[in-house]
């Protein structure tokens, strides 16, 4: 019975022989900390399989989830920030997007494309929080217009997906110039009579909940995503009272009046296709 007996010491295995799981393999979910294959993680919208946790996602995800068999057409994909106010805090504006369009593979912090959702063409316009927080600067404005321009000329309806910290700081007036800019085309998508539904995920605050992010047809959100201008702590300091519990979460924002409603991942796809079909 030696099989049932260790009798050398030690491992034996020679390294070569050993077996690792690759990385990647598991998710673990921040929330309530249980692990999930990230295939089952990927097929489940990536949310949480136990608590229903909604990671954060970005417009590679969502495209993945919302187009058909992912195919869509992307619009001025090689659009990239120029430095008008040759601003410089620990680095030089243009080397701080060199070294995160090289670490994200991204251009700028939103990414807009056209295709079928549901067999029907849709226009979107999703933001990646990746890039510089997901901040709104020029370019930002400027593809968001041209994809409601896009959706003008196409008579589609126009997504917005909205995931951000606010405003640029280093393109300062040019950032906020483009919450005018923005507001300024969805009147028109509005006066042409072109559904556009905005979807609230985690985070999204300053000057974008401030212009498009709160003028859909429709605001949607995400089941417990961060919804606000300032944020808590600022809030807090400045009027000197505790705030109520889950303040700015998207549950607290429904119940106050400011969404339509909250939408699980899962299931947006179809809740959006459903929507449109009403408003034919």
């Amino acid at each position: 019975m030696s099989w049932f007996i260790r009798k050398d010491k030690g491992i034996q295995t020679p390294t070569e022989m050993k077996r690792e799981a690759p990385d990647g393999l598991w998710y673990q979910c921040p929330n309530c900390k249980k692990v999930m294959h990230t295939r089952e993680h990927k097929l489940n919208a990536y949310t949480c399989v136990h608590c229903n946790y909604h990671e954060k996602i970005g417009s590679d995800a969502y495209f993945s989830i919302l187009f058909d068999d992912n195919q869509f057409t992307e619009l001025d994909a090689t659009m990239i920030s120029a430095d008008p106010l040759n601003f410089v805090d620990t680095k030089a504006y243009p080397d701080r997007v060199k070294s995160t369009i090289s670490k994200t593979g991204l251009r700028d912090a939103v990414r807009t494309a056209y295709g079928p959702m549901n067999e029907e063409q849709i226009t979107i316009a999703c933001m990646d929080f990746g890039f510089i927080g997901g901040s709104m600067g020029s370019v930002v404005g400027e593809k968001i217009a041209r994809a409601i321009d896009h959706s003008l000329k196409t008579n589609t309806p126009f997504l917005m997906i909205s995931r951000s910290g606010g405003a640029r700081m280093m393109e300062a007036g040019f950032s906020l110039m483009q919450m005018a800019k923005t507001s300024a085309k969805l009147a028109l998508l509005a006066e042409a009579k072109i559904p556009y539904i905005s979807l609230l995920t985690d985070p999204t605050t300053g000057g974008v909940t401030a212009s498009f992010a709160m003028l859909g047809d429709f605001n949607i959100a995400e089941p417990g995503a961060l919804i606000g201008f300032a944020g808590p702590r600022v809030i807090r300091e400045t009027i000197g009272k505790d705030l109520p519990k889950g303040f700015q979460s998207a549950e607290f924002v429904l119940d106050h009046g400011f969404l339509d409603f909250i939408v699980d991942r899962k299931d947006l796809k179809d809740k959006l296709s459903s929507l449109l079909q009403m408003l034919k």
